[in-house]
């Protein structure tokens, strides 16, 4: 009985920890799945834009100058103790050419809805991975998340 319910257990952990999605699928989440909707009517979860309430943010080709200065001081009192603003990893990850990995709505979404994000987006789940400290929530505003954006944009060479 006992080495029975070994077996029965070593089949378990063996099912559980095997993969049977290819590695390039390994983070995706099917666009045709049934995802449930905020009150709003927008999905609760998209891989592109992840949990939150940014849907569609509006971004000029041209950097917005003031939104960068407030983003930059934001980023000085709240971000800089755990982001570089290099590729190099602090606490968190850095910075350089963020924009050009995440979208405006996936970045705005994390910024404003931290811990939603860690609990459910495979990209955050993954960046939590390699840093192994969650992010706090710091409480930014939308207009805080925005002029942040605004000032990761500078900081990737957007003029």
């Amino acid at each position: 009985m006992k080495k029975w319910m070994l077996l029965v257990v070593l089949a378990l952990f063996a099912g559980a920890c095997s993969n049977s999605n290819n590695d390039n699928k390994k983070n995706e989440v099917p666009a045709t799945s049934n995802q449930s909707e905020t009150t709003s009517g927008n999905p609760s979860y998209d891989p592109n834009r992840g949990e939150g309430k940014f849907t569609k943010v509006d971004i000029s080709p041209k950097l917005d100058e003031v939104k960068a200065e407030a983003g930059n001081k934001i980023y000085t009192v709240k971000c800089s103790a755990c982001h570089k603003l290099t590729d190099e990893k602090l606490v968190g990850p850095g910075w350089h050419d963020v924009t050009k990995r995440q979208s405006a709505e996936w970045i705005m979404n994390f910024a404003t809805n931290t811990d939603a994000m860690l609990n459910k987006d495979p990209k955050a789940l993954a960046m939590l991975e390699i840093c192994l400290v969650r992010m706090p929530n710091q409480n930014i505003s939308d207009e805080d998340a925005r002029n942040v954006y605004e000032f990761m944009r500078k900081n990737d060479g957007v003029k």
